[in-house]
């Protein structure tokens, strides 16, 4: 029998970091754990918790309860700067071993905990002028026990105590909405701090603060200098604490970072003398304490370097490198002795163009560093205050370099990874590793929609359409805290939700209700709730969402239809102009109403699972008006949709906006056809790309969105890598399939919006899905697709690992389940109408597959639905110069889909009039596919060698 293990060591909130969780600012802060392993028929009926609060002050509570995900703390309030040691064990029919301790330390909590004021360089440090350094100086007289470096910066901050790097984070204190939000870091300095004198030099760049921010080419968006808030506390062993805290005291100078810009690049003299004299005065600059806030999540670190691939000469002559991986960070170069201001010049671009670095796609962003050699032997090359968004990189200044002289350095919030996938489909693997990918490039303190041109905003829209894949691929429950925080505090009091968040658009027509967009005020946080069981999160955000779906109600009017103003749409819809985005084909007061629609309906729920009654009954009864006024104004009782495209009936599906079963039904024939159509190519932008798959599964027509996801040609999802791609297109056709860049104007390699279909993939495909929130249970309910031979998927839960894995063999499919301790798995067999519930650990079925028969091609509908008949159709059609393209025939048939499959050619003639030997060509594939079909002992791919088929 498996023993009762000890749970793991307590987490605190949603902290990731190892080691302990530090400058805490939440002060009762909530536990979640893990029981690694645990008998069959063990449930959870009891907790305790120690706390060790001081050396002679520890408590024990016993909490009777089966929770174990952000529990609430059992103890009184931490106090700013207090030290915490909890550990944990958990009650079956008998009590486990101990958890490992966890430690926490609260950080400083009120304005008044803090003696340092922010401090700024007199006559330095100016918008055009040098990167500042700060330097202050502590004597320590015994010997170090604790110290700790609170600290922030209008700007961003690198800081070095005797020399040495405080911590191995980047671009601190990242990004907020500044004027409300200014985040804090704790850093453990104790390693670093020697008894006697120390001295910390802080250097200071422009960052999201005061640098280029925005496609308008505007800077300085929160304020015009930059400033540092300090206060080092060193503790002794005699008890003494010991203060270093910013004021007048502290000296300036200027730095070697001539120029630091996030859209730009850096510029570096390296000859910037290190002795140089700290010989400015500072000054105190006023700033409101009260908008410092502690950590949510992970602060940004380097999480992975990546060798150079190949390095060559372009056409003209310049020195490129590819280091294989579309990536943000930027490039380390270690350069041979050089004399003394020698120029090295480094460029970056994500594809090329005609062989020479692609920058076009850049628009201003210079995306440039530059250094100034020093000339004292061999030197490295990085920038400090800057990223770029690259695969390819150009070097002037070098006449050659070796790969193991260049890397690439990948940044970014530094994210757990909790989820991951893989099939016998090697183009679908790839697929998903550029959904990662595109995922780390733009988690940067910020969801941003690219991470390489003018632009790097926190579009709300695009998070909004990717969070249950995000919360799937990586922990991002405090990374969406934080930017979630930074949306409530963003809301104006009437309820609109900037368009970007933080808002540096500040414009008028950026704050105008747009849904899809603002409606992440409410999905968002319902998300978070469904995938981390975080309560907490509903009752955070709860006033932002109801405020959200107030405004829009205002809007609506009495008719509770969301007409005009200014709204994106379906957004990058493939069928929309290049040159103008918002032309999708789905109209734009259909999408908005089904968005107010469904977040009425998010905020009804919302209010269920907070206990307010008054509240769900009111956004509940909402949500049904706004679904009948839907129906009323923009469904037909034939169950035609106003604009009759693939995301209206896709949202109408999955929103439950049909709440007849024969308009459903219809809506669900209607989406197929119009699938068929495009010839079974993407025909959605960012509204309808995460519903499509869902939508047509759902109504039954799984093999369609198989057909859809595995398509190749443009545009699909797959069609980007069969040229390459690395990461997620913002467009589809991003890159021409005649491999030139769409000059649009608006083209990023790495935008991860489309990705966002990886989540059906996580859900249908693999079978992996959660039931309740936080994956307390867990749905298993996977299609199948003949396409593949094996498919699994495995998500980090709250509770632990939980994993679905399927494979097929000579006609039996095997089925294996892992559930974590504390969770329960509900598992949906082909065929079964039963479903099956299990607990914790590995499960296992077998079924003998049913062999798919013949089926007659009655239809044109039918014809095209056989997919090895529909390829040989449309391969004859483009050798034999009837169309163009499948798209072409799947169009000019589309009238037909009704008519036998005889009428094919009759269908063809009349439109291009064939020759009567290419015509008689024609019927007689398609006869033979149609008897074929029929007759499975024989394989379609046999058929292909039947040279009569062939013309």
């Amino acid at each position: 029998m498996t023993p009762l293990s000890a749970p793991t060591a307590p987490r605190f909130e949603h902290r990731t970091d190892g080691g302990p969780a530090l400058g805490l600012t939440t002060v009762r802060p909530r536990l979640s754990w893990t029981v690694p392993l645990a008998p069959e028929d063990y449930r959870q009926t009891a907790y305790e918790v120690e706390i060790h609060r001081r050396d002679d002050d520890t408590e024990r509570w016993v909490v009777e309860s089966t929770d174990q995900v952000l529990v609430p703390w059992p103890s009184a309030p931490l106090d700013a700067r207090e030290s915490v040691t909890v550990r944990l064990r958990v009650r079956g029919s008998d009590w486990s071993p101990w958890s490992e301790p966890a430690q926490a330390e609260a950080g400083l909590i009120t304005p008044t905990d803090w003696k340092a004021r922010f401090i700024s360089p007199v006559g330095l440090g100016g918008l055009r002028q040098p990167a500042p350094q700060l330097r202050g100086a502590i004597h320590v007289p015994g010997r170090v026990v604790k110290a700790r470096l609170f600290a922030t910066a209008h700007g961003l901050l690198s800081a070095r105590l005797n020399g040495n790097p405080v911590d191995d984070t980047v671009l601190a204190p990242g990004w907020t909405s500044y004027e409300h939000r200014l985040r804090v870091r704790a850093y453990d300095v104790t390693p670093l701090i020697r008894e006697g004198q120390n001295t910390i030099d802080v250097t200071l760049g422009n960052g999201w603060w005061r640098g280029r921010l925005g496609f308008l080419g505007q800077r300085a968006h929160y304020g015009h200098r930059l400033a540092f808030l300090g206060q080092l506390e060193v503790t002794t062993d005699d008890g003494n604490v010991h203060v270093l805290a910013t004021d007048e005291s502290w000296g300036a100078r200027a730095s070697g970072i001539l120029m630091d810009d996030i859209y730009d690049g850096q510029t570096t003299d390296l000859r910037h003398d290190p002795a140089a004299p700290f010989d400015h005065a500072v000054e105190i600059v006023d700033a409101d304490l009260a908008v410092l806030v502690g950590e949510d999540g992970p602060p940004m670190r380097v999480t992975e370097t990546v060798p150079a691939q190949q390095i060559w000469r372009s056409p003209s002559g310049k020195l490129l490198i590819d280091f294989g991986q579309n990536l943000v960070g930027w490039v380390r170069l270690r350069v041979p002795a050089s004399g003394p201001g020698e120029e090295i010049v480094v460029r970056h671009a994500e594809v090329l163009d005609a062989g020479e670095l692609g920058v076009g796609p850049l628009r201003s962003a210079k995306a440039t560093d530059t250094y100034y050699l020093a000339g004292t032997g061999d030197e490295l090359l990085e920038p400090a205050f800057t990223f770029h968004g690259f695969r390819y990189a150009e070097v002037d200044g070098l006449d050659e370099i070796r790969c193991e002289d260049i890397e690439a350095i990948v940044i970014g919030s530094d994210l757990t990874r909790t989820g991951w996938f893989e099939s016998s489909h090697e183009m679908l693997n790839q697929l998903h590793r550029n959904v990662v990918w595109g995922m780390r490039g733009n988690f940067l303190d910020v969801p941003t929609d690219c991470p390489q041109r003018d632009e790097r905003l926190g579009w709300t829209g695009d998070i909004q359409v990717f969070s249950p894949t995000a919360t799937y691929l990586f922990d991002t429950g405090g990374f969406l805290t934080s930017w979630l925080a930074d949306l409530a505090a963003e809301q104006d009091a009437s309820g609109r939700v900037p368009h970007v968040v933080p808002d540096i658009l500040r414009s008028e027509v950026t704050t105008i209700p747009t849904a899809a967009w603002g409606d992440a005020a409410t999905v968002v946080p319902w998300v978070l709730w469904q995938q981390t069981g975080d309560r907490g999160i509903l009752e955070r955000q709860f006033a932002s969402m109801r405020t959200w779906v107030d405004h829009v109600a205002s809007i609506a009017g009495d008719d509770l239809i969301w007409r005009g103003g200014v709204q994106y749409g379906d957004w990058l819809d493939p069928t929309a102009p290049a040159d103008d985005p918002f032309n999708a084909t789905s109209d734009p007061d259909v999408v908005a109403t089904a968005h107010f629609a469904r977040s009425a309906d998010i905020v009804a729920q919302a209010a269920e699972a907070l206990g307010d009654a008054d509240a769900a009954q009111f956004y509940g009864r909402l949500a049904e008006r706004v679904r009948a006024a839907f129906n009323a104004e923009f469904v037909a009782p034939s169950g035609r949709i106003v604009s009759d495209a693939q995301t209206v009936y896709a949202m109408a599906l999955e929103w439950d906006l049909l709440p007849d079963a024969r308009q459903r039904a219809a809506a669900g024939e209607r989406l197929a056809d119009l699938v068929r159509a495009s010839s079974f190519r993407i025909a959605t932008g960012f509204v309808g790309t995460p519903l499509i798959c869902d939508a047509l599964t759902n109504a039954g027509f799984e093999d369609l969105a198989v057909r859809l996801l595995l398509q190749t040609q443009s545009p699909s999802w797959l069609y980007p890598i069969t040229v390459g791609a690395t990461t997620i297109w913002e467009r589809w056709d991003s890159l021409l399939p005649d491999g030139t860049i769409n000059s649009n104007g608006m083209t990023s390699f790495n935008h991860y919006a489309l990705g966002s279909v990886v989540d059906w993939v996580h859900r249908r495909v693999a079978g992996l899905a959660a039931a309740a929130p936080g994956y307390r249970a867990i749905s298993v309910r996977p299609i199948f697709p003949s396409a593949l031979d094996r498919c699994s998927a495995r998500h980090r839960t709250p509770y632990g690992d939980a994993a679905v894995g399927w494979s097929r063999a000579d006609g039996v499919v095997t089925l294996e389940v892992e559930v974590p301790v504390g969770a329960r798995a509900e598992v949906e067999l082909p065929g079964d109408a039963t479903v099956t519930t299990v607990g914790h650990g590995r499960h296992r079925w077998q079924f003998v597959e049913t062999p798919a028969e013949g089926t007659a091609l009655h239809t044109v509908r039918d014809f095209l639905d056989d997919e090895h008949a529909w390829e040989e159709l449309t391969r004859f059609a483009v050798d034999n110069g009837l169309v163009a393209s499948e798209t072409q025939l799947a169009r000019l048939l589309a009238p037909f889909r009704d008519r036998p499959v005889a009428e094919i050619a009759d269908a063809v003639w009349t439109r291009i009039w064939p020759s009567e030997s290419t015509k008689a060509a024609l019927a007689g594939l398609v006869a033979h596919y149609a008897a074929a079909a029929s007759a499975p002992t024989r394989p379609l791919s046999a058929q292909l060698e039947d040279a009569a088929l062939h013309v």
